[in-house]
C-alpha cells in the first residue's frame, strides 16, 4: 500500500498541515503528492480528460479551486491503477487519531475518516461496515482505494464529475464501504476551496473565529 497527503507545496499552511498529517500516522510513510491548483488551469485538464464541468457548479465552493481538488484525486486515482496497488489517500487536514490497521478487508474503497461536516450516523458495527454515515464520503479527507475502485472512479468521472466527496457517493457506487472505529479526523482551521456558505456545516467552523478562507 501506498499513502499520500494531497499538498498544496506553494501554500505554507497547506504544507505545515501536511507534515502534521505526516507525523501523526509515522506507520504508514506518507508522502505528500503536490496538489493541482488553479494556477494549473484546471479547468483545461478537465477538458482534455474528458469530464464535464457542469456539476462543479455549486454554491458552497469556488469552481476552479473544487476542480483542482477533484482532479488531486483524480490523479491518485490514475496512479493507483497505473501502478496496480491500494493507495491510501488523505487531504492535507487529515489527522491520526486512533488505530488504524495495516491490513483492511474491503471490496473496491472505504473511508476511514470520522464525518467532518454536517449531521451523520454512526456505524453500528466495529470494522467494515457499509458506507453509513451518509450516503456519499463525508469528507474525502481520509480513504483506501484498489486499483479496481479507482478504475471505476476515472470511467464514472467521465459523465457526472462534481466535488470528490459527494462524487463518492453509494447511488454512483453502492460498494462503497466505511472503516468504524474511524482512525482519521479533518482537524481543519482553514479552506483553500469552500465559500462561506460551504463552511458553515463543517464542524471545526465557529462562526468563522479562527478559521480562514484563503
Amino acid at each position: 500500500m501506498i499513502s499520500y497527503v494531497i499538498t498544496i507545496m506553494d501554500n505554507p499552511r497547506s504544507v505545515q498541515a501536511a507534515q502534521r498529517c505526516i507525523k501523526s500516522m509515522p506507520e504508514f510513510n506518507i508522502q505528500m503528492f503536490p496538489a493541482i491548483t488553479p494556477a494549473d488551469n484546471p479547468l483545461n485538464i478537465l477538458q482534455k480528460k474528458g469530464i464535464p464541468a457542469k456539476g462543479f457548479d455549486e454554491v458552497y465552493s469556488y469552481k476552479e479551486k473544487c476542480v483542482s481538488a477533484f482532479l488531486s484525486h483524480h490523479t491518485l486515482w490514475e496512479k493507483c491503477v497505473e501502478d496496480s496497488i491500494e493507495y491510501q489517500i488523505f487531504e492535507h487536514d487529515a489527522v491520526g487519531i486512533g488505530n488504524i490497521p495495516n491490513f483492511i478487508n474491503y471490496d473496491r474503497c472505504i473511508s476511514i475518516g470520522k464525518p467532518s461536516y454536517g449531521r451523520y450516523k454512526t456505524p453500528s458495527q466495529l470494522g467494515v461496515n457499509p458506507l453509513t454515515s451518509k450516503r456519499y464520503f463525508p469528507g474525502a479527507h481520509a480513504y483506501r482505494v484498489k486499483p479496481r475502485g479507482a478504475k471505476e472512479f476515472i470511467s464514472k468521472a467521465k459523465t457526472e464529475g462534481m466535488p470528490t466527496d459527494v462524487y463518492l457517493h453509494l447511488d454512483r457506487f453502492p460498494w462503497l464501504q466505511e472503516y468504524y472505529p474511524w482512525g482519521v479526523e479533518a482537524k481543519d482551521s482553514f479552506t483553500t476551496i469552500q465559500k462561506p456558505a460551504g463552511c458553515l456545516a463543517k464542524h471545526n467552523w465557529n462562526d468563522g473565529i479562527g478559521y480562514d478562507i484563503l
